[in-house]
């Protein structure tokens, strides 16, 4: 059944020049969506740090919906709207219209989750349909950790990882082939060094994880528990430090729980024990 997502929020930018506009900013290819097309993406920093992520559904030819985090939402109009100059692009909250998990009838968008299919469907519909929903999020945020999928809240948050750190380049957050945006040259020399060190991973423990476990091995710091969902969990996590533990012999331990490093089916990474 589909569930209300109340930690999300809508927005809009519309008008003659959105699509350019939004191309110009943000990671992925918004010049080659076509009407009823949805991607995620994210707004950096000049330095490439993920300030945003979003999911962005193409509307229409002049109009575009934004699926955002609802503690981010004003925070990333308001940074776009820095952006803006004298487009011809109108930036807008639209507060008459929630998120759901799942396809609702109704909806003002339902798009599969750009990011891995497996997700499922998500929709944006109006407040009062979204009122008539379970509200009660923990079956969702318990499919998306055991798929590998960060939060905006709990796992990515905003100004700490840069997109590869976060899965952007093996979960379809970014293009390589578009022009220029915010960030780009950083996210660009990241790819072409891969060997990034740091990535979110789903990990899974012995017993119940808590949010804010130091992950250590070999007596070493090599990452942090995020969001939980009982023994499963996303983590940040130093690939070569835990590589390194596990080939000593030593287990990679979140506080006094023994933890193993999972491979979701979308990485093309290697992940140290898995």
């Amino acid at each position: 059944m589909p569930t209300h997502l109340k930690a999300r929020a809508a927005a809009e930018v519309s008008g003659p020049e959105a699509r350019d506009f939004l191309q110009s900013l943000v990671t992925n290819d918004i010049a080659a969506m076509k009407p009823g097309d949805a991607l995620w993406a994210g707004l950096l920093t000049p330095q490439g740090k993920i300030l945003f992520d979003f999911f962005v559904y193409d509307a229409d030819d002049d109009r575009f919906l934004l699926d955002v985090s609802a503690a981010q939402r004003d925070a990333l109009l308001q940074r776009m709207s820095m952006y803006k100059l004298r487009r011809e692009v109108e930036i807008a909250p639209r507060e008459e219209l929630a998120v759901a998990d799942g396809e609702v009838s109704g909806a003002m968008a339902c798009f599969a989750d750009p990011r891995l299919a497996e997700m499922g469907m998500r929709s944006i519909v109006p407040q009062e349909i979204a009122a008539e929903l379970p509200g009660d999020a923990k079956e969702y945020h318990a499919r998306r950790i055991s798929l590998g999928l960060p939060d905006t809240d709990t796992d990515i948050g905003t100004g700490k990882l840069f997109p590869h750190e976060a899965n952007f380049d093996q979960l379809g957050g970014v293009s390589f082939t578009k022009g220029c945006y915010v960030g780009q040259e950083v996210v660009s020399r990241m790819q072409h060094r891969s060997n990034t060190r740091n990535r979110l991973l789903p990990v899974t423990g012995e017993k119940a994880l808590t949010s804010g476990m130091e992950i250590t091995g070999s007596g070493k710091r090599i990452g942090e528990i995020f969001s939980t969902a009982e023994d499963k969990a996303i983590a940040l996590v130093r690939l070569d430090r835990a590589a390194a533990a596990i080939e000593a012999g030593e287990p990679l331990m979140a506080g006094d729980v023994a933890i193993r490093l999972m491979h979701p089916s979308w990485a093309q990474f290697d992940v140290p024990g898995a």
